[in-house]
């Protein structure tokens, strides 16, 4: 069941890391490095999230 838990809590991590960078690249003056770097931590979190589902499986 933590396993679980935890897959919840990166899932949710993942989708307001998609929200921030939805925000960054709305806005017309836009960090492209920042949205680089959002972009890696939510790779690395979607990468974690395969590795956990597929240890449940």
């Amino acid at each position: 069941m933590a396993l679980e838990g935890q897959i919840t809590h990166l899932s949710n991590q993942k989708k307001k890391i998609e929200d921030i960078i939805e925000a960054e690249m709305a806005n017309p003056d836009w960090d492209e490095l920042r949205v680089i770097a959002l972009k890696k931590q939510k790779l690395r979190i979607k990468d974690e999230l395969e590795r956990l589902r597929s240890s449940v499986h």
